[in-house]
């Protein structure tokens, strides 16, 4: 037999954690009260109470939602409202349907590099990709050199190799294209 997870009232949770730190009953008998299926769920609430963090309404149940397709300017509104209501982001997911991560994501994204970081980029290759900032250039530039100096390290392995396996030296004009041939002689 399945159970689906429960969930409470913001409310109800308050109320819950403060009769029982008032002394109104063991947990149990609080439970019982409430309507609350488990004592150790109590248990969970009243260590957020006292470790002063928010009781929110919603945190049972899945988070995990089949998301939708959206706009770019969806998404800046779901962000926006997502921020002003505290970052509540399962209510936002719920709210607009789309799934909870999703959501997460934007205001990260929001949050770190601005509205530009929430257009859609799927299926867009890296080549055709302009960077919106100078440092985002930067970034993309230093990361092209990197390659390139990856590349050309590769190559001189290759030549130096070719030439222990020659036992020789390599012509200069030589490149790794015409190096193809060269095999280990023992």
């Amino acid at each position: 037999m399945s159970r689906k997870n429960k969930s409470y009232l913001a409310e109800l949770k308050y109320q819950a954690v403060g009769d029982y730190l008032s002394g109104e009953g063991p947990l149990r008998e609080i439970c019982k009260k409430y309507g609350i299926r488990d004592k150790h769920t109590l248990q969970d609430w009243i260590k957020l109470y006292n470790g002063h963090k928010e009781l929110k309404c919603h945190t049972g149940g899945s988070r995990m939602t089949k998301g939708r397709k959206t706009t770019y300017e969806e998404r800046i509104v779901f962000v926006k409202e997502c921020i002003e209501n505290g970052c509540n982001y399962t209510e936002i997911a719920q709210k607009h349907q789309v799934g909870y991560q999703q959501i997460y994501t934007w205001v990260q994204k929001y949050k770190k590099y601005g509205e530009d970081a929430l257009k859609d980029r799927q299926g867009r290759r890296k080549k055709d990709y302009k960077p919106q900032t100078e440092e985002e250039r930067l970034r993309l530039e230093n990361a092209t050199l990197k390659r390139q100096l990856y590349l050309s390290q590769m190559e001189i392995d290759v030549l130096k190799n070719c030439r222990s396996w020659r036992g020789g030296i390599a012509e200069p004009d030589q490149t790794v294209a015409s190096l193809s041939d060269c095999k280990r002689t023992a």
